[in-house]
């Protein structure tokens, strides 16, 4: 029996619509980035994009557990001496809700350049319309 490797131009990719209003961050992150990896096909090789595209509509209805809201704090640095900027999850849905999501989902996503060509299929969209309808993405139900 020989294992199976999948070639870049055999793997077919398809577009998902996920609707994240209600749904918890972290547990949305994990199967979007599974979705996008393409972990949930039976071709999936590690080391090539069998991704599907993900659009993931309603961002600003994501839930956080506890008291993320107001605790967690997101930082970033502009490279330049006193660049260092801090800001509250509750600062962040007022000001780019898709950012949570996409921050989230990132980190999950390898450190590689893999990983960055992966997480150029993923949109995000704060409110229920997206311009991807075009492409006809099939509603997809998480586990959780």
């Amino acid at each position: 029996m020989k294992t199976y490797s999948a070639k870049p131009n055999e793997v077919t990719r398809e577009w998902l619509e996920v609707d994240a209003e209600g749904k918890t961050l972290g547990r949305l992150a994990v199967e979007v980035t599974n979705l996008l990896r393409g972990k949930h096909k039976p071709e999936f090789t590690p080391h090539v994009d069998c991704g599907d595209f993900v659009v993931i509509i309603n961002a600003e209805k994501i839930k956080v557990s506890g008291s993320k809201e107001s605790d967690k704090v997101y930082y970033r640095h502009s490279g330049h001496p006193g660049g260092f900027k801090s800001e509250k999850l509750s600062a962040l849905r007022e000001r780019k809700p898709e950012a949570i999501i996409e921050r989230a989902i990132k980190g999950m996503l390898p450190h590689t350049s893999l990983g960055r060509k992966q997480f150029t299929k993923l949109k995000v969209y704060s409110g229920s319309e997206h311009p991807h309808k075009a492409q006809n993405p099939t509603q997809f139900q998480l586990a959780h």
